[in-house]
């Protein structure tokens, strides 16, 4: 049960990176404001030496228990010793691997961390990630026609970081600021292969997110055009006007977080794709 200062344990086991138990659990971690999990993260237990570890652990501070693992032999133990403290346990991929194996009817490999081989998939998001780095805020826009998407926008729009969260699903990107009085790079403007989407945000949410910038860097903003509401609100207006002359899908991410306004470009792109005649 949760303690008095609304803290409870959340012990994660896994025998490989333990990024799908941490991403499952926070997401239902998340649903519950009145409480904070206190994570205990275990990654590669693959022997029973490294689960005695474990198990040690959870006796301490008994918590929910969440794991990913294949080999039975540790399974069993697992699940035995939270049996014998009285502790809640789940496998997080157990339920979907024996459905897969019902409708397939094939039974699975048990190859412990299967999806992290080095593949074509896996040399496609490192391709992305170093294409995406070297065509960050506008750098070396001579190379822009080789993205898959390319994202505009005026300053503090989270263009890098959702350039970057993109790349980590193989998508290729390229960003570019948006600044008045400067002009957009011709190369930009004759793109026809990658999809061009330009991020917005409301003036008061720019004007909050750059003055908490600025104060981070111990500057100070009570004189800075950077968030003057006026100069803003004209930054937002030109980077409207210039991405409805150029047809660029619009997408506001005043509310959004960067995953979500990933998950909508990826959308975009999938439909460009699915939509595109074929060459």
């Amino acid at each position: 049960m949760p303690t008095s200062n609304n803290y409870f344990h959340l012990h994660l086991v896994s025998d490989s990176t333990g990024e799908t138990l941490i991403t499952v659990a926070r997401a239902v971690a998340a649903q519950y404001a009145n409480v904070t999990p206190v994570e205990h993260v275990y990654p590669l237990v693959r022997s029973q030496k490294q689960l005695d570890r474990v198990l040690d652990e959870i006796e301490e501070a008994p918590g929910i228990v969440l794991f990913t693992l294949l080999e039975k032999d540790l399974v069993s133990r697992l699940e035995d010793k939270c049996k014998g403290i009285n502790v809640p346990s789940l496998s997080i991929i157990g339920p979907v691997m024996q459905l897969f194996e019902a409708y397939l009817g094939a039974a699975t490999t048990g190859r412990v961390g299967a999806q992290h081989v080095l593949n074509a998939e896996y040399f496609k998001r490192i391709d992305a990630l170093n294409y995406t780095m070297i065509h960050d805020d506008g750098q070396h826009v001579e190379g822009l026609d080789d993205a898959d998407v390319v994202l505009v926008g005026v300053s503090r729009t989270s263009k890098t970081p959702t350039s970057i969260y993109l790349a980590n699903r193989g998508i290729r990107t390229a960003n570019v600021p948006l600044v008045p009085g400067i002009p957009v790079p011709s190369q930009l403007e004759t793109l026809t292969r990658p999809l061009v989407v330009s991020l917005h945000a409301t003036p008061e949410r720019l004007i909050q997110v750059r003055t908490n910038r600025l104060l981070s860097m111990g500057a100070d903003s009570s004189s800075d055009t950077y968030t003057d509401k006026q100069s803003v609100a004209e930054e937002v207006a030109f980077a409207r006007k210039l991405s409805a002359k150029h047809d660029w899908p619009l997408l506001d991410v005043t509310r959004r977080s960067i995953e979500e306004t990933a998950a909508a470009i990826m959308k975009l792109y999938s439909d460009r794709q699915r939509n595109r005649p074929s060459e």
